[in-house]
Formats: C-alpha cells, structure tokens, sequence
C-alpha cells in the first residue's frame, strides 16, 4: 500500500519506463534507455555530455539500492524489480525531461506511470521505493499519464 499524506489521500509514486519489455521481460527505465543509446553510439555529443553531466548529478543526489542491498535487482530473488520515485523527490523529477527529449529524438517510447501501489516495497529510503511487481504486466496495472515519442 502506499504512504498516506497528512491530507489522508495516497501518495502516487513515478516512473519513466518503456511500454515495450526488454529480452529479459521487464521495462526498462528512462536512465536505461538514454544508457542503451549511449552504449550503441547514438547519442550527439551534446546528448552524450548531458547524460553523462546528469548521470553523475543522479548518482550524487540519491543512493542506488543496489549499493545498500546487492540483492534488490537480483532477477532471482526480486523478479522484475523496478525503482519508482517519490513524488516529493521534484529535484529529482526536474532533471527528467531532459532524458526524455534525448527519447524522442531518438524514437525511444517513455511513459510516465503513477501509482499509489506499484507493487511489495523491497527497499525505500526518503526519494524513492524499489518494488517487485504486484502483476506480471506492469503496463496493465497502471493508468498511463503521458507517453513520450
């Protein structure tokens, strides 16, 4: 279940991801896909040093779980675990749209999915939630708010 507020209403958690699974079947997120055009070459070197500018301000702004719990990606143990953020985490959220133009560019389809339950919490610390997913199709299970082309 999801945080509840001081006005008693749910808190709805973001993510950015593909509405396409990878070969491992799951979404992959907005920092993985701007990655993936980075590993195949695509990027113009504006888009390259954005991504590499931001990446490094993402990495010094919040913890990755991974670092905390080696375990929480692992496809074993948390199958489809995936990491939505906290709705008042908006200096993280700010940073965002500019991975998403860097998609659209590209042709690289991004949705942003908001939910109060987005699955079992298997970590969290103050801008974020990891989560394995409650359904096996994710898209599903969430209303999509927005769709970037």
């Amino acid at each position: 279940m999801g945080l509840i507020d001081s006005d008693s209403e749910a808190v709805e958690y973001v993510r950015f991801q593909s509405p396409h699974r990878n070969s491992r079947g799951h979404f992959t997120g907005v920092f993985g896909l701007v990655n993936n055009l980075a590993r195949e070459g695509r990027l113009s070197d504006e888009q390259e040093s954005f991504r590499r500018r931001n990446n490094r301000w993402y990495d010094d702004a919040y913890t990755d779980p991974s670092t905390v719990d080696p375990s929480v990606y692992d496809h074993e143990i948390n199958p489809g675990a995936a990491a939505w953020v906290k709705p008042s985490a908006t200096h993280l959220l700010a940073r965002i749209s500019g991975y998403l133009e860097i998609l659209s560019v590209h042709g690289v389809d991004c949705r942003a999915l908001r939910s109060a339950d987005p699955g079992r919490v298997i970590y969290e610390d103050d801008v974020q939630i990891v989560v394995v997913p409650h359904a096996r199709d994710e898209t599903a299970a969430h209303e999509n708010t927005g769709t970037q082309k």
